[in-house]
């Protein structure tokens, strides 16, 4: 019998776990902070599936972590940029709830 780590249904799982809770925070959070840890969490869950199918199926291992890397750092960009507009929406409305921003006009 194998053990637990050494099965790719295992870390499918895991990550379908983690893309389902972070579906599920996006649509329920009401503040911007909560949803960009959700969105976090998809990168995450997507993170898991490329290392997962690298470890299994693929005779390189630099493919999955060069592609882990990039997230990596979409996943920086997204946060710094995300919380530089957090930032700018609660000076101006001193409230970061999705609620109060629906009257926001570009």
């Amino acid at each position: 019998m194998t053990p637990l780590y050494d099965r790719l249904d295992i870390y499918l799982a895991a990550s379908a776990f983690l893309l389902a809770a972070g579906i599920f925070g996006l649509l329920r959070r009401r503040t911007l902070i909560g949803m960009l840890i959700s969105g976090e969490l998809i990168f995450s869950a997507a993170s898991l599936n490329f290392m997962a199918f690298n470890r299994f199926t693929v005779e390189d291992p630099a493919v999955g972590q060069i592609c882990v890397l990039f997230i990596m750092g979409l996943a920086a960009a997204e946060v710094s940029i995300a919380l530089s507009i957090i930032i700018a929406v609660y000076r101006n409305y001193r409230s970061v709830t999705t609620k109060e921003l629906s009257e926001l006009n570009g």
